[in-house]
């Protein structure tokens, strides 16, 4: 007697290894008591991954596997199956060759799917197998609706149709109905604008730019550290969508004079994300830029953020100690507090008393006391540390060190038995030495109250999906001055550039970290005010990886561009 179907795949499964038989009559026994379908149970209950379950599927039935990344579908294909049945059965139509439509499915046991669609659209069904995050990834490119053609379908037709919703900092969902919102609740203005940040969560951008230029208004998106341009709303609309943002931060959109600083936060997807807006005057208008905090991305794990094994140690090391200061410096949007969230994190237990001051709040961390400050009514970062020396901590986060008072009172709590953590707007590690000295703290008590200071860069991550390796030439690596660190003939890799990372070749970011100990002989240098070379050749000598060395080990290694590296780091030689 011929074996079923399911027969076949779990005989397969438990005769591969991919699964134990005990495993299997246990799945059986839950489909009996709770019923659906064995593939789904197999999955969920983690007795198999979902792709040698799709591999074996494909195996089993004689269906071919496809890597949907890597295949272009036209638009009349697409027409041929509705949006809404495509995300129904997770299937998207590929090609048509004369009675004779090929379907890609996730699922190729859903025999009911290929029966709807042979009704519907009268063709033979040829399926073929592909992963479920492809099939969702290539369902959202081909049937969800990009910027342009959004922007297109809100002006010709002006339903009202908000998908997001208002949250207020207290928990509430609302909208405020005032005399002030009436101008901009006008339905193309709250579409557009929601379209927006829509395609900035949907982009993982880190920012939104609505800048006014001469004849047209511009919108970009920084993505992995890098602007790209998206499609731009009708120049007209530009003062009402500038309008629309200042009323979700509750800013006062009658002052155009003036720069002004909000917040506000969207619930969207079922998540809610956080905004931080700044609207800037210029010559043609005002340019509104939007800081994008999306909890959901948040990686506070310091053990995940991509750092060498020698600094990890070293920052681990250091936040252990029971006083003393760990600086964290870098341009702006480096991941400095990414950094120090993750420090605190590591070293949170129910015994430790820990107070941050922030501008503002980024994240909020559980059991963590966290200081949003006020300038305007006095509350700035020296004031909150005055008081928040009163409060008997243990660990103290500066969100950042602007001004000599903010330093001192830093410095002073270090000697004192507290740990301070804090970030510094300079370029390297030794550095950052320098620039205390010159906000005039003495070197004697840079000294005795730093621990160490670290200097950040995040760098794009190769793309995964279109990983390939290649030679690079040896005269290019004789050219950058790179012999020391890369022997030719050396095999790299880069980024072809496919639908996953919108051709660039690059998805995703990578922190990197050079630590600065200030062991006796560091702090010698120090006393005698070196120069910022000397310290870092002496720090060199005791072990430190610089930024660019750390950043081609990650190169080495595949995980970026030896290009990538090079424009985000300084060469070693040109501080020396």
């Amino acid at each position: 007697m011929a074996l079923s179907i399911k027969d076949r795949i779990t005989n397969a499964l438990v005769k591969r290894g991919a699964i134990s038989q005990k495993d299997l009559n246990k799945a059986v026994k839950i489909q009996k008591e709770k019923g659906g379908k064995l593939s789904d149970i197999l999955v969920n209950e983690n007795f198999v991954k979902k792709d040698i379950l799709t591999s074996l599927l494909s195996q089993e039935l004689g269906i071919p596997t496809i890597s949907l990344s890597r295949y272009k579908i036209e638009p009349e294909v697409l027409k041929l199956i509705p949006k809404k049945i495509a995300l129904h059965y997770k299937i998207l139509p590929l090609s048509k060759m004369g009675e004779v439509l090929t379907i890609a499915m996730s699922d190729p046991l859903n025999i009911f799917a290929v029966d709807d669609i042979k009704a519907l659209t009268g063709f033979k069904i040829g399926p073929v197998v592909t992963k479920d995050k492809d099939m969702e990834e290539a369902i959202e490119q081909y049937y969800g609706e990009d910027a342009h053609s959004a922007v297109e379908k809100i002006i010709e037709d002006i339903e009202e149709a908000k998908r997001i919703e208002m949250v207020d900092e207290t928990g509430a969902e609302e909208v405020d109905s005032s005399a002030l919102l009436k101008l901009t609740e006008e339905a193309p203005v709250v579409k557009i604008t929601n379209m927006l940040l829509n395609e900035g969560i949907k982009m993982r951008a880190s920012d939104i730019l609505v800048e006014p230029l001469e004849d047209q208004t511009r919108v970009r998106y920084r993505v992995d550290g890098i602007l790209q341009e998206g499609s731009s709303p009708s120049k007209t609309l530009h003062p009402a969508i500038i309008s629309r943002l200042k009323v979700m931060s509750s800013l006062n959109i009658a002052e155009r004079r003036l720069p002004q600083d909000g917040r506000f936060k969207i619930k969207t997807a079922d998540r809610e994300v956080d905004f931080r807006v700044s609207i800037l005057p210029s010559s043609f208008g005002e340019k509104a830029a939007l800081r994008i905090l999306d909890k959901s991305q948040a990686m506070l794990d310091i053990e995940k953020l991509g750092f060498e094994k020698q600094a990890l140690e070293a920052i681990k090391e250091s936040s252990w100690r029971p006083h003393g200061m760990i600086l964290v410096c870098g341009p702006t949007g480096c991941g400095k507090t990414t950094t120090l969230y993750s420090i605190l994190k590591h070293v949170d237990t129910p015994d430790k008393n820990i107070v941050t001051v922030e501008d503002p709040v980024e994240y909020d961390l559980k059991g963590i006391n966290q200081v949003a400050i006020q300038p305007n009514i006095g509350l700035t970062f020296a004031s909150s540390l005055r008081s928040i020396l009163r409060q008997d901590p243990d660990i103290i986060m500066v969100g950042e060190i602007r001004d000599y008072a903010t330093v001192d009172i830093a410095i002073k709590a270090a000697l004192t038995g507290h740990l301070v953590l804090s970030t510094l707007h300079t370029t390297t590690a030794s550095g950052s030495i320098v620039r205390l000295i010159n906000m005039g703290v003495e070197p004697f008590l840079i000294s005795s109250a730093v621990i160490m200071v670290a200097a950040q860069r995040l760098i794009r991550k190769i793309c995964t999906r279109c990983k390939e390796s290649y030679k690079q030439d040896e005269s290019m690596i004789a050219k950058m001055g790179l012999e020391a660190f890369l022997k030719p003939p050396v095999t790299l890799y880069r980024g072809a550039g496919c639908k996953s990372c919108n051709k660039t070749g690059y998805k995703g970011r990578v922190g990197l970290i050079e630590t600065l100990k200030l062991t006796p002989s560091v702090k010698e240098l120090i006393a005698h005010k070196e120069q910022e070379t000397r310290v870092k050749e002496q720090a060199r000598k005791e072990g430190m990886k610089t930024l660019r060395e750390n950043g081609l080990v990650k190169v080495l290694a595949g995980v970026t561009t030896l290009e990538e590296v090079i424009r985000a780091t300084v060469s070693d030689q040109d501080i020396e």
